[in-house]
């Protein structure tokens, strides 16, 4: 499907495709996801609309204007009726459209808000590089301008050998004065993005910045206790998350679990080990689940040593990692009697 929607954009208008990187996989999975996202939550407009208002803004870094909306939503009409076959009415093409109509107002009204406030893109350079295993780097870059953002959020990243091929990670640290931002990066085999920024990038190489995306962000109105669980780079908003409450008056009490398949995947712990002993509120619990423990660290998958470890249905959870490790988790603590509103999470894909 999508790939019918990007050719039939592509023919109608061929110097659009200029905007869009080489390699479409990855966008067409994009599209595939967003559309989804929009028509299932279509009657949740308190978490659709942000979501809908954060596509309009992040897409002013591809140059993505006004004019452009109609020849797209054209394109998705001719592919919504080319696959819906007989199943297509006037009424259905009708409803379609004016659902479009919403959507794409929404994300123009954004996008030129935003353009009033800020950039379309931020230029940043890497200060510090550290291979943390042969597949895992963690990075500090330094942004030209400030770049407002919230603990938990994350950002769309370019480099130069990629051009187009934006792909986000999330920032591993509150926002600070100095503006600079620390990542952490696991290289997927194959993909296009994360082997240059563990493998090639280094200390002096600059890189373009999106505008911050996601909502997994500290509720610090709530003041109940805070549960932080996460996989792999799936710390990195959680340390951040973790550095906000620091920076609290009078911080909760904070459980972090950190997991990972190995021993050596345990990249941060010696990070989280030091907090653990500057903040006296914050408990570090490490995992792994592929291989025998040691060291203090706990056996099993993360939602089972997190269920092992107390009754979570007061607290606020945060859980960041692998699609089937937020799935798990997330369940585990809806069985435990935690409430989903109580739950926020993000499932990373590097790429």
């Amino acid at each position: 499907m999508a790939l019918f929607f990007y050719s039939d954009l592509f023919l109608r208008n061929p110097a659009l495709r200029d905007m869009f990187p080489i390699g479409m996989n990855h966008q067409r999975d994009r599209l595939l996801g967003a559309l989804g996202r929009i028509v299932s939550q279509v009657d949740n407009l308190p978490e659709l609309v942000p979501f809908v208002r954060q596509l309009g803004a992040d897409h002013r870094k591809f140059g993505v204007e006004a004019l452009h909306y109609p020849e797209v939503g054209q394109s998705l009409i001719t592919t919504l009726r080319y696959f819906s076959g007989a199943a297509w009415t006037d009424t259905l093409a009708k409803d379609w459209g004016d659902a479009y109509e919403v959507v794409a107002k929404t994300m123009i009204e954004a996008a030129e808000e935003d353009a009033a406030q800020r950039p379309a893109w931020w230029n940043g350079q890497i200060v510090a590089h550290e291979r943390r295993r042969f597949d895992l780097a963690v990075m500090r870059v330094v942004i030209e301008r400030p770049l407002p953002f919230l603990a938990g959020q994350a950002v769309s990243v370019e480099v130069a050998s990629r051009p187009r091929m934006w792909r986000f990670y999330s920032m591993a640290n509150a926002p600070r004065p100095d503006n600079t931002i620390d990542f952490h990066v696991r290289l997927v085999d194959g993909g296009p993005v994360s082997p240059v920024l563990v493998r090639s990038m280094a200390t002096g190489d600059r890189l373009r910045l999106g505008p911050p995306v996601g909502t997994m962000t500290f509720d610090d109105r709530s003041g109940r206790d805070v549960l932080l669980i996460g996989g792999s780079t799936g710390l990195a908003p959680l340390k951040a998350i973790l550095e906000r409450i620091a920076q609290s008056p009078a911080p909760p009490r904070v459980h972090l679990f950190f997991g990972a398949r190995t021993m050596d995947g345990l990249y941060d712990l010696d990070d989280l080990a030091k907090r653990a002993v500057e903040y006296p509120w914050l408990t570090v619990v490490p995992a792994v689940s592929e291989e025998p423990a040691e060291g203090g660290v706990e056996q099993g998958t993360l939602a089972d040593v997190m269920a092992r470890y107390g009754i979570w249905r007061d607290h606020d959870a945060y859980v960041c990692g692998s699609p089937g490790m937020v799935d798990a988790t997330v369940d585990r603590l809806v069985r435990l009697g935690l409430g989903r509103d109580r739950i926020r999470f993000d499932k990373y894909a590097d790429a």
